[in-house]
């Protein structure tokens, strides 16, 4: 398989699609995944519940605790196959559905996807998917600056409305952003940052670092910042986008839960719902990764926009609206699309020279 240090190569989307090496049911990788990986964590989480707290099984029938089981079933899928991470469903539920503090939603989502997104890292990996190296590297020592900024700095300055608009207009913009590029099929892409120089590290950190900040704040961000920036401004395939940014989320949200555990900033009730979660997301999010090597791309696309709507209006309708919220509602709808169009003439503007190679799919 080529890797991304290699020349990358211009393709047709529809060839994005393609399975990764080691995606096949003959090679078995989510069987050696749940094999060497799912079951020794398991049984190590399992004797934990035992003996952490005195007993923690007793938290699978807390009608308080046990209902985030059935709503990271879901999360966990949707982060391992998309370039969305689990706290993009956990938030919302938590903060709208439940009424549950802002702050504890975003501990919740930082913990739960250090062992999700990571879990979907591990399945990554064995699967071979194509990866964004240098992506990986530089926004991710980006977003770690952010987050301790978006954690320690920015969040106790936000009410928490404001947080929750921030959170559904980011995802919103997102969503848009996902269906304006997805309007042709015909479209072609790279599989990795070509003429890659000092200008492109510096995005990339930068990139990282935005992201990192809104993680901070929302328990969710890096991924989508990542992905959109790999695909508009570098015009990465999502195929390889998507897993990138899976493991970006993954190794932020773990850097998050070290900082949380660390200062003993996480209270008792988000640790009583990671503890319910952990099995959960530990199989939800590989077994989403490994779906995603064989569906078609726009069927995730359409399934994440769906989503992205409902949460959107249920946002609008749930909080009362008041000027600042609205204020704060254009403003980020009306950045975001602004830069989602600024890097995307960037790319056109370089889009010639794909290191010079050209080729359609097939050809």
């Amino acid at each position: 398989m080529a890797t991304p240090n290699q020349e990358p190569c211009l393709i047709d989307m529809n060839q994005c699609s393609t399975k990764p090496d080691g995606s096949s049911i003959s090679g078995f990788p989510f069987i050696r995944y749940l094999t060497y990986v799912y079951l020794p964590a398991f049984v190590i989480w399992a004797i934990a519940m035992t003996m952490v707290g005195g007993n923690k099984w007793g938290l699978f029938l807390d009608s308080n605790v046990n209902f985030m089981s059935f709503v990271m079933a879901a999360g966990s899928f949707i982060a391992g196959s998309t370039s969305m991470g689990g706290g993009a469903v956990a938030f919302p539920v938590m903060t709208l559905g439940y009424e549950i503090p802002p702050m504890v939603a975003r501990d919740f989502s930082l913990m739960v996807q250090s062992v999700g997104m990571m879990a979907a890292t591990a399945a990554i990996l064995m699967m071979r998917f194509r990866l964004e190296k240098k992506a990986l590297l530089w926004s991710g020592l980006g977003g770690l600056v952010g987050l301790y900024l978006g954690y320690e700095v920015l969040s106790p300055l936000l009410s928490p409305n404001v947080v929750k608009t921030l959170f559904a207009s980011m995802v919103f913009s997102f969503g848009l952003m996902l269906w304006w590029m997805n309007r042709h099929t015909s479209r072609f892409r790279v599989t990795a940052i070509r003429r890659f120089d000092s200008v492109v590290r510096l995005e990339l950190i930068l990139a990282g670092l935005v992201g990192g900040i809104i993680s901070g704040i929302l328990g969710n961000g890096i991924d989508i910042v990542v992905f959109s920036v790999l695909v508009l401004r570098f015009g990465i395939c999502e195929k390889v986008a998507t897993p990138t940014s899976v493991i970006l989320m993954g190794t932020n949200a773990l850097a998050g839960m070290l900082w949380g555990g660390a200062t003993g900033s996480f209270s008792v009730e988000t640790w009583n719902y990671w503890w319910v979660c952990v099995p959960v997301v530990a199989f939800g999010a590989p077994f989403g990764a490994w779906c995603m090597s064989y569906w078609h791309r726009l069927h995730i696309v359409w399934f994440i926009c769906a989503l992205i709507v409902i949460q959107y209006i249920s946002t609008l309708i749930i909080i009362p609206q008041t000027t600042v919220l609205v204020i704060w509602n254009v403003l980020v709808v009306g950045l975001s699309l602004l830069l989602f169009r600024l890097f995307h003439q960037a790319y056109k503007a370089h889009r010639t020279g794909f290191g010079g190679v050209r080729r359609r799919a097939g050809g």
